[in-house]
């Protein structure tokens, strides 16, 4: 049963807490509801509509076009998911965090609109961010699917620009078991006429078929927009538009091109409405940022905070780890959930880790130390050269895990921590740092 609706003056906390209480599942795909709900609020809005979809790659994507569309001098939004430490990352106007007393405003509407109808946190924190934008006279707006695309309830906006950065397994209980299906998922905040941009260089079929079969504009990678570069700088070539002589994106990473590439895809398919000059690429580049997407920190030893948390992520983590300077040992804090592919991404990265620190996470869904480090172990053991060497240890928390993992480093080495939001939030926490 839902707890008791939060008394006028209620905080912040308290509304959230009473959003994870209104429906019997965390998670409920299908857009009726969250439809209904929204008929009844005035969402309506003369900003442009971006919409970024995929499994890896969107936030970056996100806080790029952000980035750049503020450096050009418009006003936009910014919805993201998840957040890491606080629920108001998730909604920026104009580049500044949504503060409660807004967001609590929204959370009074939605209420009142939704009348008997059970929303999802979600879908429920989504109509909340939407009115809120269609409220501060935005040029823009950036928003992030949550989950897939079909059912998604961001997928109620019609986008006027969709992108989809990657296509990987993940989330298989919810969007299939194959990259086919999962593209068919994700294709569908795509809409007919208007630009829908994938810069996935392998795009599934079934991602090309139903853009196709809608007639959206497709923009395919290495068809209709590329990059090329070299140590010192890169450039972007799309259908019509070339831009040159770019330092690299301030955001680290083997994949940020791609990403800034979908961005300036999309920004050139928006061209006639959203008129962006160089110096705005090139400053917005400099100045996008974002927490936990292989964020260094500063000081010794080197610190590695990096969401991954399926394969594919894991897989451009253990290359940018190596392109890393040299450090004697690599030791990992490292939390996932469990309804994660552990062994494949643990496979992927194992390699490149010397040391395991294995966390515990918090909720229904978290593994304990020990179990993870059952799992971990199992994997280094059956590989072709199982490495004796290699330590594997189980801590309770986030927060013993890491505090082991710099006792027992030298100045020298790098710790990486990575598996789940969750871990990156713990670390964060630990140190104290905000985002």
């Amino acid at each position: 049963m839902p707890t008791l609706h939060p008394p006028s003056g209620a905080s912040l906390e308290a509304w959230l807490g009473y959003l994870e209480s209104l429906h019997p599942s965390a998670i409920d795909l299908g857009l009726d509801r969250v439809r209904q709900v929204a008929a009844r609020l005035d969402l309506d809005t003369p900003a442009v509509r971006i919409v970024v979809g995929g499994t890896n790659g969107k936030g970056s994507t996100c806080a790029m076009l952000e980035s750049i569309l503020l450096a050009a001098g418009y006003r936009v939004g910014l919805y993201t998911s998840p957040h890491l430490l606080v629920f108001n990352e998730r909604a920026r106007v104009n580049g500044e965090v949504a503060d409660d007393a807004r967001l609590i405003e929204q959370f009074e509407a939605v209420e009142s609109a939704r009348q008997d109808v059970s929303l999802t946190y979600f879908e429920f924190s989504t109509l909340a961010i939407l009115r809120l934008f269609a409220q501060s006279g935005l040029d823009a707006m950036v928003l992030e699917v949550g989950l897939g695309g079909r059912l998604d309830a961001v997928n109620i906006v019609d986008a006027d620009c969709a992108i989809v950065t990657s296509v990987d397994i993940d989330h298989t209980d919810w969007l299939g078991t194959t990259r086919e299906q999962i593209g068919f998922e994700k294709a569908h905040i795509y809409r007919a006429g208007r630009p829908a941009i994938c810069s996935d260089p392998s795009p599934p079929q079934s991602l090309v078929d139903y853009a196709t079969s809608i007639e959206a504009d497709l923009w395919l990678f290495g068809r209709d927009f590329n990059y090329s570069g070299d140590r010192q700088q890169w450039a972007f070539a799309g259908r019509t538009q070339r831009r040159h002589a770019m330092a690299y994106p301030a955001l680290r990473g083997a994949n940020q091109l791609l990403n800034a590439s979908a961005a300036l895809a999309a920004l050139e398919s928006l061209r006639d409405r959203l008129a962006v000059p160089q110096q705005a690429v090139r400053l917005g580049l400099l100045q996008a940022s974002l927490p936990g997407r292989f964020q260094i920190l500063p000081g010794t030893p080197t610190v590695v905070l990096d969401v991954a948390h399926n394969p594919h992520a894991a897989a451009v983590l253990e290359k940018n780890l190596g392109n890393m300077g040299f450090h004697p040992y690599t030791h990992a804090v490292f939390g996932m959930l469990s309804d994660k592919d552990i062994e494949s991404v643990v496979a992927k990265i194992a390699p490149r880790i010397d040391h395991w620190y294995c966390a515990g996470l918090p909720g229904p869904r978290g593994l304990t130390g020990d179990e993870l480090a059952t799992r971990v172990r199992a994997v280094i053991d059956r590989g072709d050269n199982p490495a004796d060497a290699v330590t594997v240890r189980a801590y309770g928390s986030v927060d013993a895990a890491y505090s082991a993992a710099r006792e027992q480093c030298t100045p020298d080495d790098k710790i990486v921590v990575f598996g789940s939001f969750l871990t990156v939030a713990g670390v964060l926490g630990a140190t104290g740092r905000s985002v």
